[in-house]
């Protein structure tokens, strides 16, 4: 049976090849729309899901879609992707010296001799960030180039020494529960 996963993330691709689960890669052209978030967790299911369902309806046979969707949150403030190098330095400013939210959500949508089954889970974990001057936050940025990160960071980057404290799921960090992940594959029999 055919593991694909819904994303451009090389991230969440190398979490897979580090679990030893041969999959392919098919980036999602699902439109995420993030305004006017209510429920932080539902939407990110709903991002994941979109994503997932997306490719998804675009392939056929037996297979499982694994789609995920990663949020940073802070005080109800919702930090995506940053859209330019100033952006980048103020999220930084934000989120150092406190704690933070990380909502990463899976969907897997598996199709397998007619039948349909879907997972959906969110994984919320808290981040401690020490405090960083603008000179540790401009260094980070200059070397890391984190503009297709969520918060404007990577866990599993040189970031790394401003972590303090993670409480939850490490992978769901670095954006996917890749325990889970394995866990649903091998318990419905796709690996």
């Amino acid at each position: 049976m055919k593991v694909i996963l819904a994303s451009q993330s090389p991230r969440r691709e190398a979490l897979l090849n580090l679990a030893g689960i041969d999959h392919e890669t098919i980036a999602s052209h699902y439109e995420e729309k993030v305004e006017n978030v209510y429920n932080i967790e539902e939407k990110s299911i709903e991002l994941a899901y979109g994503k997932a369902l997306d490719i998804f309806q675009n392939t056929q046979g037996d297979r499982a879609i694994i789609g995920a969707d990663t949020f940073v949150v802070k005080n109800g403030k919702i930090y995506g992707k940053p859209k330019d190098r100033k952006d980048a330095i103020s999220m930084l400013r934000e989120i150092q010296g406190t704690i933070h939210t990380i909502y990463t959500s899976i969907a897997i949508l598996v199709e397998y001799q007619g039948q349909y089954k879907e997972f959906k889970e969110t994984h919320k974990l808290n981040i401690t960030v020490s405090p960083m001057s603008d000179d540790e936050i401009i260094t980070y940025i200059d070397t890391d180039q984190p503009f297709d990160k969520a918060g404007a960071y990577a866990i599993q980057s040189g970031f790394c020494k401003f972590i303090e404290k993670v409480e939850g799921n490490y992978m769901a960090a670095i954006g996917l529960p890749i325990d889970r992940v394995y866990r649903i594959l091998k318990e419905n029999e796709i690996l």
